[in-house]
């Protein structure tokens, strides 16, 4: 089961990592706490001291177009924040 789906890179989850040193991640819906733990420590060498998780429900969203009313969904996803040890950091842009 690939648990770690792709790392978040935006304006605040940059801030959070410089200032407290967090780092966020779209996860598995089904993946706990631990296994999320275990994944990111596996996959970047580094030690997790705390995992937070928010789920996202799809939101149905409709607009009116010269053809009618197209309705859809967004996507629902799993999010987790991972705290680091103090002197561990990811890089995520050491592959470009």
């Amino acid at each position: 089961m690939n648990i770690l789906q792709k790392p978040l890179i935006t304006e605040k989850m940059s801030s959070k990592a410089e200032k407290l040193n967090q780092y966020g991640f779209i996860v598995d819906k089904s993946a706990d706490k631990s296994q999320i733990k275990e994944a990111v420590e596996e996959k970047y060498d580094v030690t997790v001291l705390s995992v937070n998780t928010i789920r996202y429900a799809g939101k149905v969203k409709s607009r009116y177009t010269k053809g009618g009313m197209i309705t859809g969904k967004t996507n629902s996803y799993k999010k987790a924040i991972v705290s680091l040890k103090e002197g561990d950091q990811i890089d995520f842009y050491s592959n470009i």
